[in-house]
Order: C-alpha cells, then sequence, then structure tokens
C-alpha cells in the first residue's frame, strides 16, 4: 500500500470517528486518540469535583414548659349475662345420588388411505456484499473504567471491519410423497343416569345458650396536671465547598474490551497485593474494592488514575 493510500485512509478513519462521536451526543472534548492502529482502544475518563461539607447548628425552637393533663384511671368490673336460651333445631339433610355410566359403540373402526406430501430441505449459499475494511469505532463503558456513568469514559478503538456477505437459499427435495393406510378408531358414547345413594334425613341440632359480658367503670385515681420541660430543639445547616475542581483526563491506551478478561484482572488483584495494596480475593471481578486499591496505587504512583491502562499494567508488571 502506497504512503499516499495510507495517509488517506488515515484522515477518513479520523472523520469517520468524530462523525461517530458527533452522532452519539457532543463530548467536552474535540481531540482525537493518538494513533490510528488495529486493536488497540484509548479512554478519557471524567474526574469529578471535590466537595467537603461544612455543618453548623442553628436553634429551630427555644425550650419552654408545658402543662400536661394526667386523665383519671378507671378499672373495669365484668358481669356475664344470659341473652338467648338454648334449645334444638332440626336440619333437613337432602338425598344424595351417585351416577353410573355405560360405554356403548357408536362407530365402528375403519381404514383410510393418507397422502403424506414431500419434504424439502433448504441449502444456502454466500455472496460477498462488502469487502473487510477499517474505521475508528467509540465502544461502550470500558470494563477497566471506574466510573458506573457510561459518559464519563470516552473509549475509541480502531477496529478492522469484516466482510459481509448474503445468504441465497433454495429447496432440495429430501423425500418424496408416499401414501399410507391410516387406521380410524371406533367411536363410542357414555350412557348416564343418577342413582340415589343416601335417601334424605332429618337431625337434631342442639342451639347453646348465648351470654353477654356487661362492663363497668370504677374510679381509681382522679385527673390531675403536671408540667413538663420542653427542650430546645436544633437544626443542623450543612453546605458544600469545592475542594478540587474536576475535569477529562488526556487520551490514555486502555485494553480493549475483549482482552479485560478475568484471568487478566485476576492477575491485577495478584499484584496489586504483592505492592501492599488490598483489592481483596483475586476473584476476576473489577468490583469496587479493587478499584479503589487500584486507584490508590495509580495515585501513589503518579499513574493515569480512573482505568486499567497499559501504564499501569507495565508499572505492576501484567502482560498487556
Amino acid at each position: 500500500m502506497s504512503i499516499l493510500r495510507k495517509t488517506t485512509l488515515t484522515i477518513l478513519s479520523i472523520f469517520a470517528f468524530v462523525g461517530v462521536i458527533l452522532a452519539q451526543g457532543d463530548a467536552p472534548f474535540a481531540d482525537l486518540p493518538p494513533t490510528s492502529e488495529y486493536g488497540k482502544c484509548y479512554a478519557k475518563c471524567k474526574i469529578p469535583d471535590v466537595y467537603e461539607t461544612v455543618t453548623s447548628q442553628k436553634v429551630k425552637k427555644e425550650a419552654s414548659t408545658k402543662l400536661i393533663k394526667v386523665p383519671a384511671q378507671y378499672e373495669t368490673a365484668t358481669e356475664r349475662v344470659l341473652v338467648k336460651e338454648g334449645g334444638v333445631k332440626y336440619k333437613t339433610i337432602p338425598a344424595t345420588y351417585r351416577t353410573e355410566t355405560q360405554t356403548i359403540e357408536v362407530v365402528p373402526a375403519a381404514t383410510r388411505i393418507k397422502t403424506i406430501p414431500a419434504k424439502y430441505r433448504t441449502e444456502t449459499r454466500q455472496i460477498l456484499v462488502s469487502p473487510a475494511g477499517g474505521q475508528w469505532v467509540r465502544k461502550k463503558k470500558s470494563p477497566g473504567c471506574f466510573s458506573q456513568n457510561p459518559e464519563d469514559c470516552y473509549v475509541a478503538c480502531y477496529e478492522e471491519i469484516a466482510a459481509k456477505y448474503k445468504t441465497e437459499s433454495y429447496q432440495v427435495l429430501a423425500e418424496p410423497a408416499r401414501t399410507v393406510e391410516e387406521t380410524i378408531p371406533a367411536k363410542y358414547k357414555t350412557i348416564t343416569k343418577r342413582v340415589v345413594d343416601q335417601p334424605a334425613r332429618v337431625e337434631e341440632i342442639p342451639i347453646e345458650p348465648q351470654y353477654k359480658t356487661v362492663t363497668k367503670k370504677v374510679l381509681v385515681s382522679p385527673a390531675t396536671t403536671r408540667e413538663e420541660v420542653i427542650p430546645a430543639t436544633y437544626s443542623t445547616v450543612s453546605a458544600k465547598q469545592l475542594v478540587r475542581a474536576g475535569g477529562y483526563t488526556v487520551w490514555t491506551e486502555i485494553l480493549c474490551a475483549e482482552k479485560t478478561t478475568s484471568s487478566k484482572v485476576r492477575a491485577v488483584q495478584r499484584a496489586l497485593t504483592a505492592a501492599g495494596y488490598n483489592p481483596g480475593a483475586a476473584d476476576g471481578v473489577m468490583g469496587a474494592k479493587t478499584q479503589t486499591a487500584l486507584a490508590q496505587y495509580q495515585t501513589d504512583k503518579g499513574l493515569p488514575v480512573g482505568n486499567m491502562n497499559l501504564e499501569t499494567l507495565r508499572a505492576l508488571g501484567v502482560e498487556n
């Protein structure tokens, strides 16, 4: 490939990536990653503003006193009173029935000739629609980025676009049509009739007497009043003060999504542990504990913070 052709492809890729960024929303920066190579990914990560909260106490209501009325106390006396005399009532239990059934043949069994249609299979062939190529592709949130907001990390990867094909299909006879003899089973119907299972009868049911409980209140202690002190109440007033303004990092080369495997994360976790940091268990998951340990290591070593970038991997001795 000539130098002119390579230069032209690079310029076209840059314009294509700018088009992708603009199509997916305005970014707070206009520069592009430093290189246009297959298999390389870069990220700009948002560094949030850092605030501190200052609190103070403010009197919401002054202390005061109030008179509280203590109600009189009563005790309850109960008495059981007959409301309704007991007795006997009679209940008629209706007869119960059972159903007897008899099955009789309505249509005798028979045979018939059935045609089974031919069966076909589908065969396909591939036709080239567009040849392979390459372009800058805007990725979703990188697995190595710490922020939960996918808009905080802009990842751009120069990827090879595979050739596109379309599939044409056609029918091929797999099995010819044929006829088979089919047996039609006989048809039956069921005749049912009701038969008395248990005749009607009368039951005698005793009725229990009904009582109610009558209650009355007896004064135990009369009502009084007492003075209660209501302490002052306060409210906490909080105000946020900006300590350090955030922004976006420079383009930093990171592992592409397909290379950010669980085994790679485990290697980073082991390296952080060996360096005296606590990323938690080496489980291959970039959890909150691992992110905190990695960010602390990056801060201590003066490395780019916010993702699993190649500078950090090299510092940890992890192969990228």
